[in-house]
């Protein structure tokens, strides 16, 4: 009686110890299961920009030619462009000495008094060759929908070369598509530094806003009425 209570007790307790270890495992595998979900689901935006820019994405030399190109705000160190969006600005002239833009569209904030992108942008391209009359400013580019959106509904482009840095640019193109222009997209390279892992880890997070604005399409912080800047900036252009 000692030995066969002693092995059904042993027994009893391996069955304890396996139907213990099989409910860990159902769980542990349920755990991984909602992780992957909720990584796919996490991940579904990047994927949608990446696939939505699709091959209009490359550089100064491959850019078709557009009649306006699209320069983001990157901003400003005491008043002047940051080393980001100077590198925008520089891909911005190539394109315009090109001859592959005819006028140029700075959209940055412009949200407080001290702190003005689009004219520092503007005073940048002048200062290197690109007449006053094809730089047109939006001082309502509050964030990438924004700008593409008011460049649509605002200031009328339907065509465009948008110009960021290679790991925004996707996004900027996905949105301005949205918004109803034709686009394609210069990718500006930088080094893989801090800074531009930032900039790629923020594009994780930016790219979710982005399905859903380009899905709800949301009037801008600020609307207001069209404005006339690029199609005088284009009847200029046809004049010479």
């Amino acid at each position: 009686m000692e030995v066969g209570t002693g092995i059904s007790g042993l027994l009893r307790r391996r069955a304890g110890l396996l139907r213990t270890r099989l409910r860990q495992r159902r769980t542990q595998r349920r755990v991984f299961q909602v992780a992957t979900v909720l990584c796919s689901l996490a991940l579904a935006p990047s994927a949608w920009v990446w696939f939505a820019a699709g091959d209009r994405v490359g550089t100064v030399e491959s850019a078709p030619s557009a009649p306006v190109a699209v320069v983001f705000g990157a901003g400003l160190y005491q008043g002047k462009p940051s080393a980001y969006l100077e590198h925008r600005l520089v891909a911005a002239v190539d394109l315009y000495r090109e001859g592959k833009v005819q006028a140029i569209l700075v959209t940055g904030d412009n949200g407080r008094v001290e702190y003005d992108e689009p004219d520092a942008m503007y005073t940048y391209l002048t200062e290197h060759g690109v007449p006053e009359d094809r730089v047109v400013r939006d001082y309502a580019g509050f964030d990438t929908w924004d700008s593409c959106t008011r460049a649509r509904r605002i200031f009328g482009v339907d065509h465009a070369v948008l110009v960021s840095q290679d790991f925004h640019v996707r996004r900027a193109l996905a949105l301005c598509e949205a918004a109803g222009i034709r686009s394609y997209a210069v990718g500006v390279p930088e080094l893989h530094d801090a800074t531009w892992l930032y900039g790629g880890l923020r594009e994780v997070a930016g790219a979710g806003k982005a399905a859903a604005n380009a899905w709800l399409r949301p009037d801008p912080l600020f609307l207001g009425p069209q404005e006339d800047g690029i199609p005088k900036a284009l009847a200029e252009a046809a004049k010479r």
